[in-house]
């Protein structure tokens, strides 16, 4: 690339590259190019590509994760060769300079300001991508978390068609083998039944799926376990789907498919309530009366069964690029918080399980899909909204790799009369078979 600048001057990377260590409290962890050809820093190491000032002036309105995703979801910002290497990097590098970055005194500031003004990148603050969440309301309203799980749910049943196996679940998998032709849909079948026998479910047992996606587990437990399906969803094009693909399997005398609120669910006595990767979206003020409603709807000795994500105590919530770009108002909490507000609502938590790997595995899985129908993508969704699914399965991967995120599944039990449980004393046959599955 020929530079832009006038020989014998700094490029923009050099200038960025040592402001960036004077206010991160060490040089950059990667390869720096400026929009004027200009480069820098460590060779070999990943290349994080500025095309615009546009991108640095979103970093100096929106310092930190956000402002970076801004810039990479519009391409003002990019990463050459394997994005998850590059998160990896710099997150190495946060770690090393430990959990609360340099304080900026005002002549770090001024000098800061003083950089972007030479470089041309002060200005207004740039309007936020098209793609990012726009919710109004108050924090998990009704009608406020309709329009959160619409902004990523109803994304289209087509992009979720072209990302998904056959099994159409978009959760973690269960990798019941390390065989190379163990496939992401042997795995989510895996899960299935997993879940299933944890659950116990017995021919005309009535099952709760809430919050059932695009039906895997309402149409597993159905067809394989004869069990009565109650699948609620918020995704109006989640319920359609799911009731097309009942209709087509001859399912309608045992599925019935609801598109409403968790909180306007009424009846109870099932058998079983599941509740897969949906807990995160309903805030935290709000479990407390959510896990109530698990003890309300199953019987006495009926099951309950919540797979759902974590995060460490220093971290909670979903973070900045996933409540602004994937899960707008998600929350996520330590696995031991989760279970006690369980008990606390008058469950009995009697095992848990973690799945962290097998996430980085299933979200792998998800990420080549990605990568190898990146066109077809493009043409669906826009290069924007690829972007950020590119950055959401590659950061999301590492998240789980590295301990920053984990996902557990959860099984309960409403107690009987005298405490009686109905539980078995050994759990070894939950998984015999599995990889058959």
């Amino acid at each position: 690339m020929t530079s832009l600048r006038p020989a014998g001057r700094p490029g923009a990377a050099h200038r960025l590259a040592a402001l960036a260590a004077d206010t991160l409290g060490g040089p950059l962890p990667v390869r720096l190019r400026a929009w004027d050809g200009s480069e820098t820093g460590p060779t070999g190491a990943p290349v994080v590509v500025l095309r615009s000032r546009r991108a640095l002036r979103r970093l100096l309105w929106q310092p930190g994760e956000l402002g970076l995703a801004q810039a990479y979801v519009t391409g003002e910002l990019d990463v050459e060769g394997d994005l998850g290497e590059g998160l990896r990097t710099m997150w190495a590098a946060a770690r090393e300079r430990g959990p609360r970055p340099p304080r900026l005194t005002p002549a770090d500031r001024a000098r800061a300001l003083a950089t972007a003004v030479r470089l041309g990148a002060v200005g207004p603050p740039p309007a936020a991508p098209a793609s990012q969440a726009r919710l109004r309301g108050g924090l998990h309203s009704r009608a406020r978390d309709r329009a959160a799980v619409s902004h990523h749910y109803d994304l289209s049943n087509a992009f979720y068609g072209l990302l998904l196996d056959d099994t159409m679940a978009y959760s973690c998998g269960y990798w019941a083998s390390d065989d190379p032709g163990f496939t992401p849909a042997a795995a989510q079948r895996a899960k299935l039944e997993l879940i299933c026998r944890k659950l116990d479910l017995r021919p005309g047992a009535r099952l709760l799926d809430i919050g059932c996606g695009w039906g895997s587990l309402t149409l597993h437990a159905a067809e394989r376990h004869g069990a009565l399906v109650t699948a609620v969803t918020l995704a109006r094009q989640q319920a359609a789907y799911v009731r097309e693909r009942v209709a087509e399997r001859g399912l309608t005398e045992r599925v019935r498919v609801v598109c409403q609120d968790y909180r306007d669910i009424e009846g109870g006595d099932y058998d079983a309530v599941t509740t897969i990767e949906m807990g995160e979206h309903v805030g935290d003020a709000e479990y407390p009366a959510f896990a109530a409603a698990l003890h309300r709807l199953v019987r006495p000795c009926g099951r309950v069964l919540v797979q759902q994500m974590s995060r460490g105590r220093t971290a909670p919530g979903g973070g900045p690029f996933i409540e602004a770009y994937i899960a707008p108002d998600m929350h996520m909490r330590p696995l031991g918080e989760t279970t006690g507000l369980l008990e606390a609502a008058g469950l009995e938590v009697r095992h848990t399980e973690s799945l962290r790997e097998h996430y980085v595995r299933t979200i792998a899985a998800w990420h080549r899909t990605l990568e190898e129908r990146w066109t077809s993508f493009v043409r669906l969704t826009g290069q924007e909204t690829a972007r950020v699914w590119r950055l959401y399965l590659a950061g999301a991967a590492l998240a789980f790799e590295e301990g920053r995120m984990g996902v557990d599944q959860i099984l309960g039990v409403r107690p009987g009369p005298g405490g009686v449980s109905g539980m078995p004393a050994t759990t070894h046959q939950w998984y015999e078979g599995l990889e058959q599955a």
